[in-house]
């Protein structure tokens, strides 16, 4: 079963990634992804993330259940955080670990697809030269790649 955490802390890859293997044998891949807020070329200043409690965990833990139904994996961690984030800080965690690393490779690619397109979150820039800007919507091409699993 996947461990899913929403929140506003920062978070520690390491801790998460050692977490899922430490005293695993059976653990053959670990893939580790750390979605980080980019500064646009200078432009912005924070990004504003927010959720629904309780419905985006769950959200999030069905996709999983369906990424552990798809690939044999061993263990899947997903941390999204909300609240302010600023250039520079971590947004997203996904590891996945199987026994080998094309199903770990899959699946995580599966979940990122899904946490860019679907995952229940609101995303709102703050820009550096005016006014907050508008909810970010999913890129055309995020949904293209995410397309690929249906």
């Amino acid at each position: 079963m996947a461990s899913i955490a929403v929140q506003r802390e920062a978070f520690d890859a390491a801790a998460a990634t050692a977490a899922l293997t430490d005293g695993r044998t059976d653990v053959g891949a670990v893939v580790t992804f750390t979605g980080l807020c980019r500064d646009e070329a200078g432009t912005l200043d924070a990004l504003e993330i927010e959720h629904y409690p309780g419905m985006a965990e769950a959200e999030i833990a069905r996709v999983a259940a369906d990424a552990e139904a798809r690939w044999p994996l061993l263990g899947v961690q997903i941390i999204h955080r909300y609240g302010t984030i600023l250039p520079g800080e971590q947004i997203v965690l996904v590891v996945t670990a199987s026994a080998h690393r094309d199903a770990a490779f899959a699946a995580a690619d599966f979940l990122m697809d899904y946490m860019k397109t679907r995952a229940p979150f609101w995303k709102r820039e703050h820009r550096r030269d005016g006014p907050t800007g508008d909810w970010v919507e999913a890129k055309d091409k995020d949904a293209a790649a995410a397309a690929r699993w249906l």
